[in-house]
């Protein structure tokens, strides 16, 4: 049985015959950092100091134009060979918040965009409410066994309601579900929480949010959780889509520069047109971030949002000196069953 050792705090943990190196992480109650969970988004990036790993899941996608000398290693899709020593960050602040599964009744449903519906969920009766750390996602658990990952747009509440911002994609069987025939009263089975996507609180450098679509759910909780210890940090919100219809809490986000001075919030729409008509600023997200903020090399950067936006982002925030430990992001992607359908050819958009 490999034994996989993390070169920075020396902790060591088992992995079973075809296990993944996060799968084996997690059972050993070891928390390292992940969002898709099928080699797509990166956040699981890793290097391997020694020893060898196979990848006989989904292709390490996330590593292609990755140079081989830097010995990249993407941890939720890396099945060891042999013991190996890697050097990894730890989420050591997700580590006591115990996994798990309940059942939740829709509270509330309204929608919040042509192509967004949200959703609050409560505890069902005789269920304890979830804990879970801002920015954190849950799994909605579909009878046929499937997931559903969907991020949490709120911080854990007394009451134990979870908010979703939910988008809708034309032709896909389970958000056309959620659009037009989940109810207020059904039961929903969920398993949360998930994800490492969460407030680094052991820093005094200042912040930089970029979300993309519905990637403003992780943020809002995230940002509001820093709103509410009342952080004197400096905030950069930046929330990109592409009509202005789909910035659909914008008023919300405006209001944050209110309640924290040093907050400041910036629209921005990718289709001309809609910018015109709306009076925004146009362009793609990423480069208004660089526009305003040339140099990130003395900044902490969330971003939350489409594959494509988090990879172009990433590359261009690390050549404008972001140290890449000090980013950190959350990839809207297929969940994976689908993901690993797709890269077969055997699935499309109703499977989503």
């Amino acid at each position: 049985m490999p034994i996989v050792i993390l070169n920075n705090s020396g902790r060591r943990f088992p992995a079973d015959p075809g296990e993944t190196v996060l799968e084996a992480a997690q059972r050993a109650g070891i928390a390292l950092p992940y969002s898709c969970r099928a080699g797509v988004c990166g956040s699981c990036k890793a290097t391997l100091l020694e020893g060898h790993c196979d990848y006989p899941r989904n292709p390490p996608v996330a590593l292609s134009g990755t140079s081989p000398g830097q010995h990249a290693v993407l941890l939720c899709q890396a099945v060891p060979r042999d013991d190996l020593v890697i050097e990894a960050r730890e989420v050591t602040s997700v580590e006591d918040i115990a996994r798990r599964q309940l059942d939740v009744v829709v509270a509330d449903k309204r929608p919040l965009a042509p192509e967004v519906v949200g959703l609050r969920l409560r505890p069902a009766p005789g269920e304890a409410r979830l804990n879970w750390l801002p920015g954190q996602y849950l799994d909605v658990l579909l009878e046929d066994g499937r997931r559903r990952p969907f991020s949490i747009a709120s911080g854990p509440q007394a009451d134990g309601v979870i908010e979703l911002h939910v988008r809708h994609v034309a032709g896909g069987g389970f958000t056309s579900w959620v659009n037009d025939a989940l109810q207020v009263g059904d039961t929903l089975r969920i398993e949360g929480p998930l994800g490492t996507f969460v407030p680094r609180e052991d820093s005094e450098r200042p912040m930089l949010f970029m979300a993309g679509g519905t990637g403003f759910a992780p943020v809002k909780a995230i940002v509001e959780h820093f709103i509410a210890l009342g952080t004197r940090r400096s905030m950069q919100v930046y929330w990109g889509a592409r009509s202005a219809a789909d910035l659909y809490l914008r008023s919300l986000a405006e209001s944050w520069e209110q309640a924290a001075h040093a907050l400041r919030f910036h629209s921005v729409l990718s289709d001309p047109e809609q910018a015109e008509q709306s009076g925004l600023r146009m362009g793609l997200i990423h480069e208004a971030v660089l526009e305003d903020q040339p140099d990130l090399s003395g900044h902490d950067v969330y971003m939350s949002g489409p594959p494509a936006m988090i990879d172009a982002g990433r590359k261009l925030f690390l050549d404008a000196g972001l140290p890449e430990d000090r980013l950190y992001y959350d990839s809207f992607d297929y969940a994976p069953d689908v993901l690993a359908q797709i890269l077969a050819g055997r699935a499309g958009l109703a499977d989503l």
